[in-house]
């Protein structure tokens, strides 16, 4: 994603494979698994990832700057597009809902591919919210 900074890029790329080899998003499994690779304490690295995903007036420093996932939508899908095989002619897209406990939803659009949803936009509600889900929607893109 060329419109990431430096740090941007190296902060998703520290989550996504920290991600995939815990098969966890947890901050606390990540932050100890790339910590014994680099051989940082785990609350040195656990620093810099809750710092990759917050508001700028949350962080420490001079140069603080937020992320609007909502920027890396484009770029994603047309990663995931590159990636199919080029005697794919169309794609389906599923809508989905996913309840994390009674806190929130996750209303993403995802491509499907070989039984598997990729999400390319998201965005995070809190659960039991009253009202529609359009506006949310419409701000996935």
């Amino acid at each position: 994603m060329p419109h990431l900074s430096i740090p941007q890029a190296i902060g998703l790329a520290t989550w996504s494979f920290g991600m995939v080899m815990t098969k966890s998003s947890s901050l606390t499994q990540v932050s100890k698994f790339i910590a014994s690779i680099n051989q940082e304490k785990p609350n040195t690295v656990r620093q810099r990832l809750k710092e990759w995903y917050q508001e700028a007036e949350a962080k420490k420093g001079d140069q603080r700057c937020s992320l609007d996932v909502s920027s890396c939508f484009a770029p994603l899908l047309l990663w995931v597009i590159n990636l199919l095989p080029t005697k794919i002619e169309q794609i389906a897209l599923a809508l989905d809902a996913t309840s994390i406990s009674n806190k929130f939803t996750v209303l993403s659009i995802n491509v499907l591919l070989a039984g598997c949803g990729i999400p390319i936009a998201w965005c995070i509600v809190e659960a039991g919210e009253p009202g529609s889900w359009k506006p949310q929607g419409a701000k996935t893109h």
